[in-house]
């Protein structure tokens, strides 16, 4: 299945995406751009070029297009409502992202600044502990690379290829071995992956739990 460029879902004060395509911060800005908001909060995550003092050569994105595009509208819907803000836009990329350049760009904008930054840091920890988007590490001294939980210094064990990687890549297809649409997005066998040593886990914290189907949550 050929890949999309841009997936996306919006309303009124709110834009989510998955794209291919390299980031604009001045694009994500414009989208919740508003005459009523004194105060626009961007955060861009970047690629760095070490994690836990090994040299990362870049990173790899993946995920379940329309279960991911459903959490981040429902975060997106919750955030702006908590904090009354005027827009919120959320932009993830997907496939490689080399050192240095962009892998997501939060926006938030509010009329008054405290809002938009507890907004802004709010979106962010909750995209990270909820959407489903898995990435892989690709290190210089390994010429393979690791799918891991996308959150801050989270480390697990890793999961070899076989029975139990071909379970778990069937709950992040939504079920047993169905075929989705948008499935594609899932990495095959999900493996090596990692698993995180808290169960339940998932998204950009991957669901890696055997016992636990895939929820919208």
């Amino acid at each position: 299945m050929a890949e999309q460029s841009t997936s996306e879902l919006s309303e009124p004060g709110i834009y989510v995406a998955l794209t291919h395509s390299t980031l604009s911060p001045t694009a994500i800005m414009d989208r919740v751009r508003s005459p009523e908001a004194g105060a626009i909060v961007l955060f861009a995550g970047t690629t760095r070029n070490s994690f836990n003092a090994r040299a990362v050569l870049n990173l790899s994105y993946q995920s379940y297009a329309p279960l991911a595009l459903r959490t981040m509208i429902s975060i997106a819907r919750s955030i702006k409502a908590d904090h009354s803000l005027k827009g919120i836009a959320i932009v993830h990329r997907l496939g490689t992202v080399p050192i240095g350049e962009e892998s997501i760009l939060i926006a938030v904008s509010s009329p008054h600044r405290k809002e938009a930054w507890l907004a802004g840091e709010e979106c962010l920890e909750k995209v990270k502990d909820r959407v489903e988007v898995w990435k892989l590490e690709k290190f210089e001294d390994d010429e393979g690379g690791v799918w891991r939980a996308n959150r801050d210094g989270v480390m697990g064990q890793r999961v070899e290829a076989g029975d139990e990687a071909r379970n778990i890549t069937s709950q992040l297809r939504g079920d047993g071995g169905e075929e989705h649409q948008g499935a594609s997005g899932v990495p095959d066998n999900a493996g090596p992956v990692i698993r995180p040593q808290r169960l339940g886990e998932k998204g950009h914290g991957a669901v890696v739990n055997p016992q636990r189907k895939a929820s919208t949550e």
